[in-house]
């Protein structure tokens, strides 16, 4: 196994593969077969379910649980106490084990604290889902979203900051001077 760091108080069980320079933080359960990649930061009280995937550098804030047939890409950051689910249909008397849905957070999307994603639902590359927001849809590469159920308000660059296109469709990160284009609805970075 690489190098990492664990909290003497997490529980990493058999099967799982974690990546150099890791750190895993208090009371976080890291379950059966889950691989976490390098460089990746697991607050306190999180759980990874089993045959969970990280990517490199994700950072997982403290009190999220991340539910089997979840898959985050690198450089994905998950908000204090926000919630994946995996099951569409949930009901305590019938049992939908093994009838989990997928769910992939794409490259370098941040989801904020309190967020749910109900799964299924993909979430684009650098797409910003704010705090509080009910992802009740595939999020687009880029998009900001906030609300219950969310809703598109903008575009987000891949430094966190809201794009403002102007008439030919072209914005600039503020931050890192990146381009941007705004076509057919869909945005890239030049």
């Amino acid at each position: 196994m690489a190098e990492f760091f664990a909290h003497e108080t997490a529980v990493i069980d058999e099967g799982c593969t974690i990546g150099a320079g890791t750190k895993i933080w208090h009371f976080s359960h890291i379950m059966p077969n889950c691989r976490i990649g390098e460089k990746c930061n697991i607050g306190q009280n999180v759980v990874v379910s089993p045959d969970v995937i990280l990517g490199n550098n994700v950072k997982v804030q403290n009190n999220v649980s991340i539910y089997t047939g979840v898959i985050c890409e690198d450089d994905v950051f998950l908000g204090p106490s926000m919630v994946f689910t995996n099951v569409i249909n949930p009901r305590s008397g019938v049992n939908r084990r093994g009838q989990y849905s997928k769910t992939t957070v794409r490259k370098g999307a941040s989801i904020g604290a309190n967020a749910t994603i109900v799964c299924g639902n993909d979430i684009g590359e650098y797409a910003f889902v704010g705090a509080g927001a009910v992802v009740t849809k595939e999020i687009l590469p880029y998009a900001l979203v906030v609300g219950n159920p969310s809703k598109q308000i903008g575009w987000i660059s891949e430094y966190g900051h809201k794009l403002h296109f102007d008439p030919q469709g072209k914005a600039i990160c503020e931050e890192s001077k990146e381009v941007y284009i705004l076509e057919s609805g869909n945005v890239r970075k030049l």
